[in-house]
């Protein structure tokens, strides 16, 4: 950070305070956390690939021949799978030849690595073996800001032989695609540092082991305060890579961490350097946590980033352009929706536990589909009120445009962190029930429901002329992508699905907590 802004930064962001103490009861639900289970599909269009499609969000993918049925007693169409031990509540991304996932250290992989871990596998997409992992310990001292048990959330973007990524403890890293099997390129070359916990004696890096570039650390950079775990998609436009903080509460569930914290950053993709943030301050508006993370779309020549807050707030923001500044920025707001207007706004943690009336918050990415952005916000999944909306918005107003920019508005009567697809004029999200929603993209009008199992935290897959969603019983469905319910296939997996499959080279990826699975399409039609 540049020495003009490091020290006014610093004491702004680090307030010098210490952790509060555990409370008695420890919520093991809401680790689970809603906001990295959203889940997604990386892009599949040359050699960048990021999590939704292309920098729109949209999940769906212009993959073909996907499978229609596969057996997991008889093993018909499944290629492979592979062991995760028990913490995958992150979404696979299939990427270059290679699927990455995160994961717990409950079946360690290498003897070298010990105890309670966050894990990123990159797997070899024909077989399943492992290529590398990046290997992260716990933070510690206090289980919600970085729960245990739950393995890496944030499913990383993959440009060429970069892949860039978020640990359980904070740390944007830049991957190498290769591991350490070229070397330790560096100019990072602290891996075996990392890999360890604060204390502890480094080790010497060596294959299986990641290859980090470089390393930013939000806690340390811009005071994030964690919650839970943290989840976290990068957004990558040129030279710029766009993250949500994940900053949230603390773990009273009664107050925001760091209520100074950004809630939106951007980096410099070549060095790691903070090159820009938000000034909306939405910290103390904070509900639960920013889990959020952006989207990109050009309105009218104009390229917008948009950002779900964690107020149930839509912002739209200039994308910056021409090379990353020297010094760190401030984006520029171009307009905010509010997608709860008659919600409270204030005192927001008195409704803690209301089902009834509270807050609403964004949890899923916003979309960015024919100049209109798609978004879910509503209830938190366990603290808030049961009720959601999709929001259908004009992006090519300026200013608050709450009054005159809701194209329509579909009510869902349960929670929904779901991030939309839309296919064949068609938007499907999926919502804390168990339902999947198929809406009419231009007018808002719901033709149908379906329940494939008891509770869905992912988002719907798009392809073609099908969507492929599971639940968290363990219940998968495929279902035509058209204004007619028609059931196609459905299943039960012997875990439980808390992300959305990925898809690449004709093969379906879908993971519960504890594997993951490799389906072929061959015999789809």
């Amino acid at each position: 950070m540049p020495k003009t802004l490091e020290s006014e930064v610093r004491e702004q962001l680090l307030p010098n305070r210490p952790l509060l103490k555990r409370t008695g009861i420890r919520f093991l639900a809401s680790v689970l956390v809603l906001g990295m289970l959203l889940a997604g599909v990386p892009c599949l269009a040359g050699e960048h690939w990021q999590w939704g499609e292309r920098h729109t969000r949209n999940m769906v993918t212009a993959e073909a021949g996907l499978p229609v049925h596969f057996d997991l007693e008889t093993g018909e169409n499944i290629l492979w799978s592979a062991s995760l031990g028990g913490g995958a509540y992150s979404s696979p991304v299939a990427a270059a030849g290679r699927v990455f996932i995160g994961t717990n250290n409950a079946e360690a992989l290498d003897p070298r690595h010990r105890g309670d871990r966050g894990i990123l596998l990159c797997l070899d997409q024909k077989d399943g073996s492992l290529r590398w992992q990046l290997v992260v310990p716990r933070i510690g001292g206090d289980d919600y800001l970085d729960w245990p048990g739950v393995g890496i959330c944030s499913p990383p973007t993959v440009e060429g032989d970069r892949v860039y990524t978020v640990t359980n403890r904070g740390q944007v890293v830049c991957l190498d695609l290769h591991g350490l099997e070229n070397g330790n390129t560096g100019p990072f070359t602290n891996e075996g540092r990392v890999m360890l916990p604060p204390g502890d004696p480094p080790m010497e890096p060596a294959p299986p082991d990641a290859d980090i570039i470089w390393l930013f650390d939000m806690r340390a950079e811009v005071g994030l305060y964690p919650h839970d775990a943290i989840f976290i998609s990068i957004l990558l436009d040129g030279d710029y890579l766009y993250l949500n903080t994940s900053n949230g509460v603390d773990n009273t569930h009664l107050r925001v961490g760091n209520p100074e914290a950004p809630s939106l950053i951007v980096l410099d993709k070549n060095t790691g350097r903070l090159v820009a943030r938000d000034i909306e301050h939405l910290g103390p508006r904070i509900f639960h946590a920013v889990w959020a993370p952006p989207a990109l779309g050009v309105v009218r020549g104009e390229r917008l980033i948009f950002f779900g807050g964690p107020d149930g707030i839509c912002y739209a923001f200039k994308a910056l352009s021409g090379p990353p500044p020297d010094d760190v920025k401030f984006l520029e707001r171009v307009w905010r929706f509010d997608c709860d207007p008659e919600g409270p706004k204030g005192d927001q943690f008195q409704f803690s536990r209301n089902l009834r009336e509270g807050p609403s918050q964004i949890v899923g990415m916003p979309v960015f589909y024919r100049d209109r952005v798609y978004v879910t916000a509503g209830g938190d999944v366990w603290w808030g009120k049961r009720q959601s909306w999709l929001k259908c918005i004009d992006a090519a107003q300026k200013g608050d445009i709450t009054a005159t920019a809701e194209r329509w508005s579909y009510s869902i009567p349960r929670q929904s962190t779901a991030t939309p697809a839309i296919l064949n004029g068609l938007v499907f999200v999926t919502d804390d029930a168990g339902h999947v929603h198929c809406v009419d993209a231009e007018t808002g009008e719901g033709y149908w429901t379906h329940r494939p199992g008891r509770s869905i935290w992912g988002s719907t897959l798009g392809a073609g002329d099908r969507i492929y969603v599971g639940a968290r019983d363990g219940s998968f469905a495929i279902i035509a992508a058209d204004k007619t319910k028609n059931v196609l296939f459905e299943t039960r997996f012997p875990d439980e699905i808390n992300g959305t499959p990925a898809a690449d080279n004709g093969v379906l990826f879908v993971n519960t907590l504890t594997r993951l699975y490799a389906i072929s399409g061959k015999s789809a039609e």
